[in-house]
């Protein structure tokens, strides 16, 4: 079986996210969740009746719940929401230590079973993507101080705090500013993010408005416009070096560099520079006062 090899200059479309939400508790994270494109929530906090505008819901009590969870289950939803990851974690590490009681000591987990657990949500969050969904993350926020500086971190038991930070396309806080609810992906000095989409912090809309009920699905569909918009420009910036290269290949007399004089001007500094290469290569230097390419001997 060959390698399937995706070129420089071909696109690659984001279709799906991993998008992970923190903030303290109270804000109103699930219900924001809730106005992400058709949604199922996975309650492992067992807190989904507060949210005002609740949606499809497994409220679940033990980890096989959602072991086994597959493409028919979620076949009519766009997007399935964790609710907390941090729960999530603690109702996997109960699951692993029944399985394995050597995994745990004292209801904590081992070194041997805090790799299980890493091991075990990570492949699941695979599952996951493998179905094509969009994945939100909730998590609680974690206040540590640093002198007098509050630091911002998500409330996750052991290693697999970093995978969430790996899985996420985009990590975004809830946060008040002058009473009005803030969704912030912006990393700071002392608060987490993931920014692809360069988005500007967003006002979150009341809960009672027209417009909070899909906001998290435009959120999500402006990150993956954004970055295929990324994407788009790449493709279009590597095809307009590949056409330089191939260019540039077949020139070799002086007079060919000359003629190419002023289209190069135009091109990215990239191409100017293989461009300046490739003449210097076959010999020839640059004479500012003439303007134009001349032999090196008749330079020097």
């Amino acid at each position: 079986m060959s390698l399937k090899i995706t070129k420089a200059a071909e696109p690659i479309a984001v279709e799906r996210l991993n998008l992970c939400i923190y903030a303290q508790p109270g804000i109103g994270k699930t219900s924001l969740a809730f106005t992400a494109e058709a949604p199922l929530l996975l309650d492992f906090d067992q807190g989904a009746h507060r949210a005002a505008n609740r949606k499809d819901v497994v409220r679940v009590t033990h980890w096989g719940d959602v072991a086994g969870i597959s493409a028919d289950d979620l076949a009519p939803y766009r997007t399935v929401i964790i609710d907390t990851a941090g729960r999530a974690l603690d109702t996997l590490t109960a699951d692993i230590i029944r399985r394995n009681p050597k995994a745990g000591r004292g209801g904590a987990l081992t070194l041997q079973g805090y790799g299980t657990l890493k091991a075990e949500f990570v492949a699941w969050l695979k599952l996951l993507n493998s179905l094509g969904k969009d994945v939100i993350l909730i998590a609680h926020m974690d206040e540590q101080r640093n002198g007098d500086e509050i630091i911002e971190r998500l409330d996750v038991q052991g290693g697999s705090k970093g995978e969430i930070y790996k899985a996420a396309d985009a990590m975004g806080r809830i946060a008040i500013r002058d009473g009005q609810r803030v969704l912030n992906f912006s990393p700071t000095d002392a608060a987490f993010g993931k920014n692809p989409g360069q988005l500007d912090p967003l006002p979150i809309p009341h809960k009672d408005s027209p417009e909070f009920a899909e906001f998290l699905a435009g959120v999500v569909q402006q990150i993956k416009d954004r970055l295929n918009a990324l994407t788009e420009e790449q493709r279009e910036a590597q095809a307009v070096m590949e056409r330089w290269r191939l260019t540039i290949g077949d020139l070799a007399a002086l007079s060919d560099f000359n003629d190419t004089l002023d289209a190069i001007k135009e091109a990215p500094k990239a191409a100017q520079a293989l461009f300046n290469k490739a003449a210097t290569d076959r010999g020839y230097g640059f004479d500012k006062k003439a303007g134009a390419y001349i032999e090196q001997q008749q330079a020097a």
